[in-house]
């Protein structure tokens, strides 16, 4: 026995309810939207340049998928494995549902079963592992590889092939950070193609090792300091993963997120009051991924706590525009009056919260503060129906989709639990309508 095949029978003994059905189509709808609404990015174009999104190799479609996704920060985040699941383990699940002209109810079922192995995964590797490596790109293959394997059939031996050969593909290295690179777009789209390559290669007879989890030359052994085992299989009765993860309401580092809500309040309560100075008490992971005082560029800003608290203290909101040119130059001298600092408290509740402490110090001798355990957007401060939608719909504009388009696209998703086929999302299938995008099959 191995952790990989008690993985696949905990996921497939899982009830699935409606209501759990509900929960993956509005992932689904926020995961896409997240997607398109990058189509105008440069990254955008060279991915298409590479992958384009027509091509019949259904692993580069997931691929081309996986990184849009991921470029505009917006993409959902599960906060006790610090994985971005959607970006990953839905262009899998919809490049194999799609491809092979699935049901939606087969096609949810299987998210609900990805998203749960690669944060399983995700909660067992231990604080140290996020210093180097990025947890998405690692523990994201084999969600992808899960989804894929339920949309295709695969037997339980397949699938722990599957998962094993998925294993064996992680990486996903921080270096980027260092110069605003564009590597993180990567570590999505080869994530969601990996795992689409481990199924397949399994329902062809390739295996793949089972102990790739435990084995002593195996996952723990080669990127975990500090790894958690009993993580992988920990309550299974627990509400699937997919439930517990968060939507982001900002575009930058979910890691920002908690210290913008705090931010976001304390603006209301400057009054126009200039500020003298703030101190910010995080944990260790925030302020490793996003203590940056001066970012040159728009990715870089949006891994500045410093620039997201300047920025939302003075504007009482934070966009897509707070990032570029202009917003950089207006939150500099806020920038440079913002303190970092490890919060004990903070650091020994994560991951399982994600808060913050903030002060700010007026020149007028006002000391104000705010704290957050949770910030908008997780599951105990859950973005409302209508929250969710306006940004689904602000998105798929942001990427040039016309207004008909966007109420076919999400209409076609929320019928996903009536089973719509998959290929009525009409994802890609012409050039000739809106970027390609949001054609009826």
């Amino acid at each position: 026995m191995s952790l990989t095949r008690d993985l696949v029978r905990l996921i497939r003994a899982k009830p699935v309810t409606d209501g759990d059905l509900q929960w993956a189509a509005f992932f689904v709808l926020d995961t896409l939207a997240c997607a398109l609404g990058a189509l105008k990015s440069e990254p955008a174009r060279m991915l298409k340049a590479v992958a384009p999104p027509d091509a019949s190799d259904v692993a580069r479609r997931a691929f081309y998928l996986g990184g849009l996704a991921h470029i505009l920060e917006m993409d959902d985040l599960h906060r006790d494995s610090v994985v971005h699941p959607g970006s990953i383990v839905i262009p899998a699940a919809w490049a194999m549902a799609d491809e092979r002209d699935l049901g939606g109810v087969a096609f949810l079922k299987a998210i609900l079963a990805g998203y749960e192995a690669c944060c399983r995964v995700g909660m067992a590797v231990g604080k140290t592992h996020y210093r180097i490596w990025h947890n998405t790109s690692t523990c994201g293959p084999f969600g992808s590889a899960m989804a894929a394997a339920e949309l295709i059939g695969l037997s339980e031996d397949q699938c722990v092939w599957a998962l094993g050969n998925a294993g064996t593909q992680s990486s996903g290295l921080w270096e980027f950070l260092a110069s605003g690179a564009m590597s993180k777009h990567l570590h999505t789209a080869r994530g969601a193609e990996s795992g689409v390559l481990a199924a397949l290669l399994a329902a062809q007879g390739f295996t793949g090792p089972d102990r790739i989890l435990e084995g002593d030359k195996g996952f723990f052994a080669g990127l975990c300091a500090d790894p958690i085992p009993e993580a992988i299989l920990a309550d299974p009765a627990r509400p699937w993963e997919l439930t517990r993860t968060s939507i982001k309401p900002w575009p930058c580092c979910r890691h920002t997120h908690p210290a913008i809500d705090a931010a976001i309040e304390l603006h209301g309560k400057l009054a126009g009051a200039a500020v003298k100075s703030v101190h910010i008490g995080a944990y260790r992971a925030a302020l490793d991924v996003c203590d940056r005082p001066r970012p040159n560029d728009p990715y870089s800003a949006k891994f500045s706590l410093q620039h997201c608290v300047a920025i939302a203290l003075w504007d009482g909101l934070v966009v897509q525009d707070s990032f570029n040119a202009d917003g950089r130059q207006r939150a500099a001298a806020g920038r440079d009056k913002v303190a970092l600092a490890l919060s004990p408290a903070i650091d020994e509740a994560y991951p399982a919260a994600w808060g913050v402490e903030l002060a700010v110090e007026t020149t007028d001798g006002r000391k104000l503060t705010a704290a957050r355990r949770e910030a908008k957007g997780d599951p105990e401060n859950q973005l409302s129906a209508g929250e969710l939608s306006a940004k689904a719909r602000q998105l798929l504009a942001d990427g040039g989709m016309a207004e008909a388009a966007l109420e076919r696209l999400v209409s076609d998703i929320g019928a996903l639990v009536h089973d719509r086929p998959v290929r009525s999302l009409g994802l890609f299938r012409s050039e000739r309508e809106t970027a390609g995008l949001a054609r009826r099959a």
